[in-house]
């Protein structure tokens, strides 16, 4: 029997956080005998898996030959934000049930995307679900040690500058790694209506008014919801003046929030007193906020604070449990 046609000219195309298309050039004259496709997808670090298969050792997913493009979407649990390799074969089915089957076709790399807005608005949701009662604050604040506020100083202007963000959260996140901004809290104790006097990042405090950073020329969106194997969850806004060059980053990728009425983070005028701004946030999750301008420390005030430093509350690059039900969606981790 004549030898089936290795796939040539393999091409990726339409690549989502969990799906792809594949497609290669084939000999029209072979198409008829060809059955089945075996496609075998590994995550880059298992590269040179293939060169241990041999041509009738089945294979991690076998499809029916339907035409080409073919997408690939659910036969694996896809990861986004992740670098996989993928090779072909074509197959015939014979009469016995067995499968005669090509030589494997050379070795494509891809990566898969970041979370699309409608994953991210699925994570959203289920942020709603646990955000709780809204807590009045007045002022958003940023803990660092005492050399960071004297490098702001002396080597920027006396200004903090925005940093690219780490790979905290979600893995799929579209921010991590390519946002620029500064991390400022909010969260205040629910019994006092303060700011709390511990954090994980520094002794020192900037505390600047909310209304600098929120109000009607800000927009904000929703960037992540994430939880480290703790019961506390986390989630991660952007505050982006109208028009900078944050906020169209973030237009293009994450879902905005209606400043006025949210479940996480409000501005509203204040009907009852002086006209001015008011400010809320959620009780039951950990708000980072990220302002994706440069902030002078002139705004505000630095002074140290009187608790600990607890250093196992940080969420610098912390990864976020895969199996927790609550802040996790059907898609990759």
């Amino acid at each position: 029997m004549e030898e089936l046609p290795v796939p040539q000219n393999i091409k990726i195309s339409n690549i989502t956080c969990d799906s792809f298309k594949i497609c290669w050039d084939m000999e029209p004259r072979s198409k008829e005998r060809i059955t089945h496709y075996f496609i075998d997808l590994n995550k880059k670090e298992n590269k040179n898996s293939n060169k241990f298969k041999h041509k009738d050792v089945p294979t991690k997913l076998v499809a029916k030959a339907v035409p080409l493009p073919m997408t690939v979407r659910g036969h694996w649990f896809l990861s986004p934000r992740t670098e996989y390799t993928v090779a072909v074969q074509t197959a015939s089915k014979q009469t016995d049930g067995d499968y005669a089957v090509s030589e494997w076709s050379e070795i494509i790399e891809f990566c898969t995307a970041d979370y699309s807005t409608v994953h991210l608005n699925q994570l959203l949701e289920k942020a709603e679900v646990i955000a709780g009662r809204m807590l009045r604050f007045s002022v958003f604040y940023r803990n660092q040690n005492k050399e960071y506020f004297d490098h702001a100083r002396e080597a920027q202007e006396n200004r903090m500058l925005p940093s690219v963000k780490d790979n905290s959260g979600s893995h799929g996140s579209p921010i991590s790694g390519k946002l620029e901004g500064i991390f400022f809290s909010c969260n205040t104790e629910f019994n006092t209506g303060k700011t709390p006097q511990d954090s994980p990042y520094g002794r020192h405090r900037f505390e600047v008014r909310a209304d600098t950073f929120f109000n009607p020329d800000t927009n904000l969106y929703f960037g992540d919801f994430y939880c480290m194997y703790t019961a506390y969850h986390y989630v991660i806004l952007v505050l982006a003046p109208k028009g900078s060059r944050g906020d169209d980053f973030c237009k293009q990728r994450l879902p905005s929030l209606d400043i006025t009425n949210n479940r996480f983070l409000t501005c509203k005028q204040d009907e009852q007193g002086d006209g001015g701004l008011v400010f809320h946030h959620a009780q039951d999750v950990i708000l980072e906020v990220i302002y994706t301008e440069p902030v002078d420390l002139a705004l505000g005030t630095v002074a140290e604070i009187s608790g600990h430093q607890l250093m196992s509350m940080s969420t610098v690059n912390a990864k976020k449990d895969p199996s927790c039900k609550t802040c996790n969606i059907s898609v990759g981790r």
